[in-house]
């Protein structure tokens, strides 16, 4: 018992781009998807919007962030900005 095996983190992550950055300490990211079509097993892009904590407001329109889920913080935002992979040009 010694030694404890890291138990992997059940919260989800999704990556995505930031499509609005106008509310304080919040930022709206862009999730796109692949989906196949049941009918014609074609793949089709369907994209989510999220609303995301972003505590220091240092991200821009175009950034591409991680996003990683948690507690209701209000009541359309459960998500909180994990890190960003890429800044906009």
């Amino acid at each position: 018992m010694a030694e404890q095996e890291k138990r992997k983190s059940k919260t989800q992550t999704k990556v995505g781009v930031v499509v609005s950055n106008k509310m304080n300490k919040t930022v709206v990211v862009r999730v796109e998807n692949l989906v196949e079509h049941s009918g014609y097993q074609k793949y089709i892009k369907r994209t989510n919007k999220f609303l995301a904590h972003n505590e220091e407001n240092n991200l821009n329109v175009g950034d591409r962030v991680v996003i990683e889920e948690t507690r209701p913080l209000s009541k359309r935002k459960r998500w909180n900005v994990k890190e960003v992979v890429g800044k906009a040009s």
